[in-house]
């Protein structure tokens, strides 16, 4: 009695009712339902709460597990539905629908699908196979997408009113303004197919554009910045020279002019903070519901970083434990891991991947471990919490075949660099040496790890600096150029040779990568004068006799660079004469002085290989 006094009633049973489906609980399943008891007998809590409410899940344990909220006024009236998370990278709309499946309402319905394509939401990608919103009319194909289609459109058709919440690019403007702000940007604005829907079925009219334009000023009177007002958008969806054609298969038209519900797009700009996109979608939504006499008993608006407490894992079916955050967890190979329960500070909008082992969402699924990995447990597609796995070898302090640390295991050959030379990527791990030219881009975009969170590394090229008025020693992102961009003095033995890249977790150096610089080389240039056919090569300071009135070709040239990345020619002579040269194009000296010089005697001339501001070499011509 006192642990459920202790958590709460609810906490208890929501904890512990997924675990009863556990192996190592038969024989428990009298605890629920001793907890229910007491609850409705000892503590005789009013049950109206959950009376006008239901939670549906579909497709549970799936990546596209779809919850819904019927939300259930003591007063009948209008039902208003809110479809968040439609399309995944719009965190504006999914967030902000999610607070309104806590309310109580006096008078009225909601219908709230806070995260209709939670697989896209958890990839923060638009979409997966197909873009949901583009999945309301034409030919059912089999994946996911259309699995929640049917549902969506089930229960549009319960609802008096449609709106479909975005995060939109730039800012909607009637007439050109500026690149961001125009006829074709969505943001800040309220979009309807059309201006006055008739419905030919019923004889009924919708005034869309009336409905948008009274609730934008309802709006605009909360929103203090005269560049974040909204405005009406009339996509003129089903004539034909609309720009905007696409959205005849989304949810909005689906609902206008299938189920004959008035329908709006409420589109905040990406360009906003997430905090005003949530904000100015609540707006939006309190407008509506106002407007279709929808009355709220109490708002539960709450919205903190999301931060995981702990996690409730089972190894191998034992008995569960509780793993906290940044806690490592050792374990042998093979072994499975189950997650039975998060404990964060939200309750919706968890997912649990582990790294490279499982899928993108391993909540409550068995997972083989046959590598150290970790844990990343996330609200939407927001990091909150990692619990770290590794297979290390356990000798001491061993439960149940299982260690548990309060720090992550060292392990720094199991780190890699993600790396760009000249826009190729690569994979090198800790300790290597990678050579490269001088001169060659360099980029650094990652360092990852089993074991590691990428986050909370520090990755520091020594000898770089990404910007002299803010360095903080993280060069993730910035595009090098070896041939300019380094500081000698923090060479290996000050030569300019050799650099560090050091890896850094708390403080403490865990990885490393030497990248070795080479003098780019030009081995030899292949040249033919006039009509000779013959075609020479001639190595860097070699002299080259050529026939000044007559056409020269550069034919090919070789250097130690791969595919000659940034290599450019170019035929160098008197009063700083520097003339652009390419491959297997013909060139005429004596054409070029004279039309640029007229009367220079052409002497001392070269063809001059250069690769930045870098003179690799050149052949000089007499």
């Amino acid at each position: 009695m006192f642990l459920i006094m202790k958590m709460g009633t609810g906490k208890l049973l929501k904890r512990y009712g997924q675990s009863f489906k556990s192996k190592s609980f038969k024989g428990l399943t009298f605890l629920p339902l001793l907890a229910f008891i007491f609850v409705c007998f000892f503590l005789n809590i009013d049950d109206s709460f959950a009376q006008n409410r239901e939670h549906l899940v579909y497709f549970e344990g799936t990546c596209h597990e779809l919850h819904v909220y019927k939300i259930f006024g003591k007063k009948q009236g209008k039902t208003l539905m809110l479809i968040g998370g439609i399309q995944g990278d719009e965190p504006g709309g999914f967030l902000s629908a999610d607070l309104y499946a806590d309310f109580v309402l006096e008078k009225g319905n909601l219908i709230v699908v806070p995260r209709a394509n939670f697989y896209s939401i958890l990839l923060n990608k638009r979409e997966v196979n197909e873009d949901l919103n583009r999945k309301f009319a034409g030919k059912v194909t089999s994946n996911y997408e259309d699995k929640l289609v049917v549902i969506l459109k089930d229960l549009i058709a319960e609802s008096d009113l449609l709106l479909n919440l975005h995060d939109g690019s730039g800012f909607y403007a009637d007439k050109w303004i500026s690149p961001q702000r125009n006829p074709k940007k969505y943001g800040q604005s309220i979009i309807a197919d059309i201006e006055i829907f008739v419905d030919s079925k019923t004889g009924k009219t919708i005034y869309l554009g009336d409905i948008a334009r009274s609730i934008i000023k309802k709006m605009n009177k909360d929103i203090k910045r005269k560049q974040h007002l909204f405005h009406f958008n009339n996509h003129k969806t089903k004539e034909n020279q609309s720009v905007h054609k696409e959205q005849r298969k989304s949810a909005t038209y689906y609902a206008l002019y299938t189920c004959g519900i008035p329908a709006f797009g409420i589109e905040t700009s990406k360009s906003l903070s997430l905090e005003l996109k949530v904000l100015h979608h609540n707006l939006a939504i309190n407008a509506f519901m106002n407007m279709l006499e929808i009355v709220p008993s109490s708002p539960g608006i709450y919205l903190e970083p999301p931060k995981l407490f702990y996690i409730v894992v089972s190894v191998n079916d034992s008995m569960p434990m509780l793993v906290f955050d940044r806690q490592t967890i050792s374990v042998k190979k093979e072994d499975t891991i189950f997650i039975s329960h998060v404990e964060a500070n939200y309750e919706r909008g968890i997912s649990v991947d582990i790294v490279s082992a499982g899928g993108v969402n391993d909540f409550r699924k068995k997972v083989n471990i046959t590598k150290d990995t970790r844990v990343v447990i996330k609200k939407d597609y927001y990091p909150c919490g990692k619990v770290y796995i590794t297979t290390a070898d356990v000798k001491k302090d061993i439960y149940n075949g299982v260690l548990i640390s309060n720090s992550p295991h060292p392990g720094a050959k199991h780190i890699f660099f993600k790396i760009d030379v000249n826009g190729c990527e690569k994979i090198v791990t800790n300790n290597s040496i990678l050579q490269i030219i001088k001169g060659d881009t360099f980029l650094i975009k990652n360092v990852f790890s089993g074991l590691y969170d990428s986050s909370d590394l520090e990755v520091n090229f020594k000898g770089f600096v990404g910007d002299f008025e803010y360095n903080t020693g993280e060069d993730r992102g910035y595009i090098i150029n070896t041939g300019t961009d380094l500081i000698k003095r923090f060479s290996l033995n000050n030569r300019g040779e050799k650099f560090q890249i050091l890896v850094s977790y708390k403080k403490k150096k865990i990885a490393k990568l030497i990248i070795e610089i080479k003098d780019p080389v030009l081995k030899y240039l292949v040249m033919q004068n006039g009509e000779d056919l013959r075609k020479i090569c001639y190595k860097a300071g070699d002299f080259a006799e050529v026939d000044i009135d007559r056409n020269i070709v550069v034919c090919d040239i070789k250097t130690n660079i791969k595919d000659n990345a940034g290599i450019q020619l170019f035929l160098i002579g008197q009063k700083s004469f520097k003339q652009p040269v390419y491959l297997n194009k013909q060139i005429n000296i004596l054409n070029l002085i004279s039309n640029r010089y007229p009367g220079l005697k052409p002497t001392k001339w070269s063809i001059e290989v250069r690769r930045g501001d870098i003179v690799i070499g050149a052949v000089f011509l007499k």
